[in-house]
């Protein structure tokens, strides 16, 4: 990370980031171009090793990059702020974001599908407690992703 001092190695605050992020946005490659899409995410974290989940349609062009590649780098970010100043040159944004990457696999299991989904909607209504039902996984993709890249900045 060129500036250092807004790089963020604080697991706890880390973790509120994420947290606080309601898109996570995955990067894939396109045939040597840059695709990127925004999803709802959840997420578990375990001794500061983070995983992802999404849900997806099972086909399209997300899901044949996913097989081709295997691997998504992912962006999410909140608490934008714009700050004004007396020139041009001295407005700034405040923002915190969280970018990584890491391999990617589309889950199988009816037990794996509805652990990411449960994932996806505690992050999203701050509750845990769901019944996700058998035509519910048929119909999903449920994309898992294991975070082996992960930086945090704060501009404050």
């Amino acid at each position: 990370m060129r500036r250092a001092d807004r790089e963020v190695t604080n697991p706890v605050k880390i973790r509120e980031i994420i947290t606080a992020c309601s898109c996570c946005r995955l990067g894939l490659c396109d045939g040597g171009r840059a695709y990127v899409v925004p999803l709802d995410f959840g997420f578990t974290e375990k001794d500061g090793h983070y995983t992802f989940y999404f849900h997806s349609a099972k086909e399209g062009r997300k899901i044949e990059l996913l097989r081709e590649s295997g691997w998504a780098s992912f962006e999410m970010d909140c608490g934008h702020e714009w700050v004004e100043g007396p020139r041009a040159c001295d407005h700034t944004a405040r923002f915190q974001c969280v970018m990584g990457g890491g391999p990617v696999t589309l889950l199988e299991t009816a037990e794996e599908k509805r652990a990411g989904l449960a994932a996806i909607m505690a992050h999203i209504t701050g509750r845990d407690q769901w019944e996700i039902g058998e035509d519910a996984l048929k119909g999903v993709c449920v994309l898992r992703l294991e975070v082996e890249e992960l930086t945090c900045k704060v501009h404050e």
